[in-house]
């Protein structure tokens, strides 16, 4: 068996007779948080002080395989940094991230990722900057084959298959980027992560910076490669309709905390959590005639150096509580599968 074929010692509990193990999900993100040194304003004595950015602060999260999550929040909640962190593009300042069976892989050294970094693979945003201006397409895509030595002796030839899958031509491979579209570098990106045959996907807004016409495109690639192939995604995104027909359960970020997580039909429909309330009213409905009641947010996202005490969400919150303001809300289970962090369902 070669380096990159090994597997980490299984820590699954062995099946008694007559018992059957729960399934474990494919993904398990337990209290993962990231905490970035800033430094502040400069003292009269030539003095800097060092404050605490809390970009993710303790989310916890399951994905089933096969299973779609969405992750939504503002612009600055922390979608982009939990999923860089999962990956450990980031390293984490606390928290535990399990895959499958996996021991924690927080705690596996770099030099033993490996074989993990074929499980798990990112979409980036940007289809543009993700991709090296002077590697070829073909050596883009090819570049991960290789490093996990994959497809030896057919290289060429299995390029070609993973930019065929993805809607590319087969010329396609001797082509720089700058030579493509925007929509057809987003596809080079989703051939080089389909390249190592990953288990999980994490998707970073893979949409956000196309037309709307070439976003259904994708979104429809995305799609029927997860049907085909049996794929998880992580889909991190601000656009709840992309997150809608994407997604079979969503988690809703504020300020570096999960608020609320659940069935995407609950949480669009039923949302329990007013800050998910305030977001689902602000999607404009097609229907002119449509009267409903919705509140305005008031005030800006008060800044993750200094978050406000209780629940962080509470100086924007037109339901507000004294307690709010003291006390911080736990993310609790209210429906079957839904769990929202409020004080006011306790």
């Amino acid at each position: 068996m070669s380096p990159t074929q090994t597997r980490e010692p299984s820590t699954r509990v062995t099946e008694l007779p007559g018992e059957r193990q729960p399934e474990l999900p494919l993904l398990r993100v337990e209290g993962l948080a990231k905490h970035f040194n800033v430094k502040g304003e400069m003292d009269r004595w030539g003095r800097r002080a060092t404050h605490k950015l809390k970009a993710v602060d303790g989310i916890s999260f399951h994905l089933a395989r096969a299973e779609t999550l969405g992750l939504v929040g503002e612009s600055g909640c922390g979608k982009t940094t939990a999923g860089r962190l999962i990956l450990r593009l980031i390293e984490p300042t606390a928290g535990r991230v399990f895959l499958d069976d996996s021991p924690d892989l927080m705690a596996i050294p770099p030099r033993r990722w490996l074989p993990y970094r074929r499980r798990m693979q990112m979409i980036f945003q940007d289809p543009y900057s993700s991709l090296n201006p002077r590697m070829s397409i073909g050596s883009t895509v090819g570049e991960a084959l290789k490093i996990h030595n994959l497809a030896p002796g057919r290289c060429p030839e299995r390029v070609v298959e993973l930019l065929e899958s993805c809607g590319l031509p087969a010329d396609a491979a001797r082509r720089y980027p700058h030579e493509l579209s925007g929509g057809q570098r987003q596809r080079v990106g989703v051939a080089r992560a389909l390249a190592v045959e990953p288990e999980l996907i994490i998707a970073d807004e893979p949409v956000s910076a196309l037309d709307v016409s070439i976003q259904a495109q994708i979104i429809n690639l995305l799609e029927r490669l997860r049907a085909r192939l049996g794929l998880a995604y992580l889909f991190i995104s601000h656009d709840l309709s992309v997150v809608g027909h994407m997604s079979q359960r969503v988690a809703v970020m504020y300020l570096g905390k999960i608020v609320e997580i659940g069935p995407r039909d609950e949480i669009f429909s039923k949302p329990l959590h007013p800050y998910t309330q305030a977001l689902m009213q602000a999607v404009p409905k097609m229907d002119p005639k449509t009267r409903r009641q919705r509140f305005v947010l008031e005030g800006d996202v008060p800044s993750p150096i200094t978050p406000p005490p209780g629940c962080p969400f509470h100086p924007r919150c037109p339901k507000a509580k004294d307690e709010c303001r003291i006390l911080t809300p736990k993310l609790k289970q209210h429906r079957p599968g839904h769990q929202a962090a409020c004080l006011l369902y306790e």
